[in-house]
């Protein structure tokens, strides 16, 4: 383990290629379903996915829509004029002998994006501002799988031809935190514009690490790339991996190889793959069969039109709810896990009331995730009856009628009823939701509890406050959670004279 003192020795710069696949009907090239999840092996495929000979690519129009939609989320803009090329390499699963991609004019060039970064030890947020080099379309190979025990290997091309974006940053990161941050927010981002499904347990995303660590702060080092990264946990934890093995290797005065290496989740650690390809190895070509991708003002514009709100828009919208920033954060996950509950609109319709607008937040966080991730199937989207529902709900908690604990247990409740708007109240009222707000009723129960815990009363009469709250809980026991504990406690004061 690399002691704190030699890594202060270090810096350490880091740039990631992600791979979106991109959420399209058909392949990129071929008209072939493009989703294989459930499919048998090399079912979804045709002459172009099998490299015959003859066998002419045409380009799918919605995958350079999602292109110039990725552009946009990316903080640039489309560029007019793109083509695609040929790169040359041998792989089992890639019966043309090349892939094709786009190389020195690809479709995005430049863009930026600001990522939100907590930090762990004081709980506060930054920005650091990352750009980026370059997005380009291209097709992805297919799928070798090795049988344990066996003597050969099985290709499947269902994959081959799927389209990809692969967004290639520049080197400025400086830490694995700050690499795993970005990696969210790409994630966030591909999937609030609609451009992937962004299912990293499938595959969707899949991000390269390039690492180095040097001496110089002006120089970089030799760098090493960590492939098929497919989570936000790996990218962190292979970076710091990556990071501790060569200052250990530079502190042993040897050379750090520039190389290709994997990922080994079970041992948490990165090993080699193979020597490092550079550009020459796949001698780029223009591909012959496919004319330049030439993007008209008015199409560009059209597919501008169409961006729906962005994560960081909904950041700047959610600051008059007065959250701190990490929750802001989780009520982005959420609507990027389920958009089609409609969560973020309803909030938005209703910032001209904070109050609400934050209950109704809580609910979502606290209340509805939770809910849904437990794995019931009663998961309710904010539909206009649930936000009439909710409305009713939030003004009996303001009424004092339903206490914070209550109010949810209604709603997990009503979650699994279909109980019409109007008999809300009367639902809560027969079913003991509704809290004791009598004060003669409570009272009466005060008065017993503090005469059943005589010391606890005395030490409060002495000073000792926090004793109070033993106090109120007798009082809820008392009356089965019905009482107003708010009132309640003022009645305890005031019968002990305080």
């Amino acid at each position: 383990m690399i002691s704190p003192e030699i890594r202060k020795r270090y810096t350490v710069t880091i740039g990631i290629e992600c791979h979106v696949q991109l959420k399209t009907k058909t392949k990129l090239f071929a008209a072939v379903d493009n989703d294989a999840r459930e499919a048998p092996p090399n079912t979804l495929v045709s002459h172009i996915c099998f490299g015959l000979p003859g066998a002419l690519p045409v380009l799918n129009r919605e995958a350079v829509r999602l292109a110039v939609r990725a552009a946009f989320a990316l903080g640039t803009s489309p560029a007019p004029f793109s083509k695609f090329d040929r790169k040359h390499y041998f792989y089992p699963d890639l019966p043309k002998g090349y892939q094709i991609s786009q190389y020195d004019e690809p479709i995005i060039a430049g863009g930026a994006i600001d990522v939100p970064l907590l930090d762990e030890a004081t709980k506060e947020q930054h920005t650091i501002r990352v750009g980026i080099v370059r997005a380009h379309l291209e097709e992805d190979a297919g799928k070798s799988t090795h049988p344990a025990g066996k003597d050969y290997s099985l290709v499947d091309l269902n994959r081959a031809g799927t389209p990809l974006l692969e967004i290639v940053s520049k080197p400025d990161m400086h830490s694995a935190a700050e690499a795993k941050a970005y990696a969210h927010e790409l994630y966030l981002r591909m999937k609030y514009a609609g451009i992937s499904d962004c299912d990293l347990y499938l595959g969707h995303m899949r991000f390269d690490v390039n690492v180095s660590v040097s001496h110089d702060p002006a120089k970089l080092g030799i760098r090493t790339e960590t492939k098929n990264l497919n989570s936000f946990r790996s990218v962190e934890k292979a970076i710091e991996y990556e990071v501790n093995r060569q200052i250990e290797v530079l502190e042993k005065n040897q050379p750090v190889m520039q190389e290709t290496r994997g990922w080994d989740d079970a041992k948490q650690r990165t090993f080699t793959q193979r020597t490092k390809e550079e550009a020459h190895d796949y001698r780029y070509m223009p591909d012959p069969d496919l004319p330049p991708v030439v993007l008209d003002e008015a199409f560009i514009n059209g597919v501008r039109a169409e961006m729906p709100v962005m994560p960081e828009q909904w950041r700047e919208r959610f600051n008059v709810l007065g959250y701190d920033k990490a929750r802001i954060e989780d009520l982005l996950d959420i609507h990027a896990d389920v958009p089609e509950q409609g969560y973020l609109s309803f909030i938005e319709k209703r910032l001209d009331d904070p109050d609400f607008a934050r209950f109704v937040a809580n609910v979502v966080m606290n209340i509805y995730e939770p809910f849904r991730t437990g794995g019931s199937s009663g998961h309710r989207s904010i539909n206009p009856k649930w936000q009439t529902l909710l409305q009713q709900i939030y003004e009996l908690v303001q009424a004092g009628s339903l206490s914070s604990t209550k109010y949810k247990e209604l709603i997990l409740d009503l979650n699994e009823k279909d109980i019409p708007i109007e008999g809300i109240k009367q639902y809560a009222v027969d079913h003991d939701y509704i809290q004791v707000s009598d004060e003669g009723e409570i009272a009466a129960i005060v008065s017993q509890v503090l005469s059943e815990n005589e010391k606890a009363a005395q030490d409060v009469k002495n000073g000792e406050m926090k004793v109070i709250g033993f106090l109120v809980g007798q009082v809820m026991k008392a009356s089965k959670g019905k009482a107003n504990p708010g009132l309640a406690q003022e009645l305890i004061k005031k019968q002990l004279g305080l």
